[in-house]
């Protein structure tokens, strides 16, 4: 558990369309196998440090003739920003995916001492 102080506490959210692979016949509708698609994601305003990210698939277009398989991830968190992530394996056809993200962490305090 994180324990975040009386401080400031920062939270920002965003949306990211992930891929619409069906368009132009790429990989995550056409292909099998262990796939995967990266997005870098910027915070609004940098974080005091890491944030606790939260992620969630928000829209999704999966081809009904297979297993519906997806792991959406957070990884890579900073206090700028983080890599979203969406993975699907096996004969798995996915049109399109869009994730929603919501972060939460401590924010910078003006009052506060930098030392170098």
């Amino acid at each position: 558990m994180r324990e975040i102080g009386v401080g400031r506490l920062g939270i920002d959210q965003g949306s990211v369309v992930m891929f619409t692979d069906f368009q132009d016949g790429g990989p995550m509708w056409t292909g099998s196998g262990p796939r995967e698609v990266r997005r870098q994601v910027p915070f609004a305003r940098p974080f005091a440090a890491s944030p606790a990210v939260i992620v969630g698939i928000a829209m999704w277009d999966i081809d009904h003739r297979s297993n519906q398989r997806a792991d959406l991830a957070a990884e890579a968190v900073t206090e700028e920003g983080f890599e979203l992530v969406f993975r699907t394996w096996g004969d798995t056809s996915v049109a399109r995916i869009r994730a929603d993200w919501a972060a939460l962490g401590p924010l910078p305090d003006p009052d506060d001492w930098v030392l170098y």
